[in-house]
């Protein structure tokens, strides 16, 4: 008997789960605080209301992001349950229809209808629904949806992302504490996205620059809005 040789491959989509939520959380963690620390140091505040606002900025932000995954993720969920189930009671009482839409998916794909229509039979033969689930739905054990792993990854990048302007705007002089927080920020989303870009496989250059410019758009309008109310003020 021949025994197949496994070739084993590592693909960054295993990751997709946890990665986009580790990046969200982690990108809008450190925009979302040291947005409000330069908004708030550009109004002319002292250093307690600046760290008043990046403490409660890291605690709420970090409930929001964990709050918002879970929810969005868990609609997710709910979703692919639902079709699950539904597609075992087609299989359990339609298995010649679901049978035929399994071969026409593969001709699709370009098999001839015969080979299609064997890769099917035997394929139902086995583990149907997963089979099912995969070509038909679309659903996948790397991009299942995990609620509680999102929730938690995301609060946790966030708190880590937001840490950094905290510690900043604890230690920069206060005269200078703008310009330190946003050249700061710079850095570490570069760093972010880099880290991002490598973790998943890809080029780093994109990623890098997207998220350094949309952080800078938003200290931009953040320091401008502080400064017009400071002036107001």
């Amino acid at each position: 008997m021949t025994r197949l040789k496994v070739h084993v491959e590592r693909h960054a989509v295993s990751r997709i789960g946890w990665l986009r939520a580790a990046v969200l959380g982690a990108n809008d963690g450190i925009v979302s605080t040291a947005s409000l620390v330069v908004g708030v140091a550009a109004a002319e505040a002292t250093r307690g209301p600046i760290l008043l606002a990046a403490g409660a900025g890291l605690v709420a932000g970090a409930m929001s992001m964990a709050a918002g995954e879970y929810v969005s993720v868990a609609s997710q969920a709910d979703s692919e349950a639902a079709d699950l189930a539904r597609e075992r009671a087609e299989l359990a009482t339609q298995p010649e229809e679901e049978l035929e839409e399994m071969t026409a998916i593969y001709v699709a794909r370009g098999l001839t209808p015969d080979l299609a229509r064997q890769v099917a039979e035997q394929l139902n033969a086995g583990d149907a629904l997963a089979a099912h689930a995969r070509d038909e739905l679309g659903i996948s054990e790397h991009v299942t949806a995990r609620p509680v792993q999102a929730a938690l990854t995301s609060a946790a990048t966030f708190a880590v992302g937001a840490a950094m302007p905290l510690v900043v705007s604890l230690l920069a002089p206060l005269p200078v504490i703008i310009p330190t927080i946003s050249v700061a920020t710079l850095v570490f989303l570069a760093v972010l996205g880099w880290l991002g870009a490598r973790t998943g496989g890809a080029s780093p250059w994109k990623p890098m620059l997207r998220v350094t410019f949309w952080g800078a758009l938003a200290l931009l309008v953040t320091a401008v809005i502080g400064k017009l109310f400071g002036a107001v003020v």
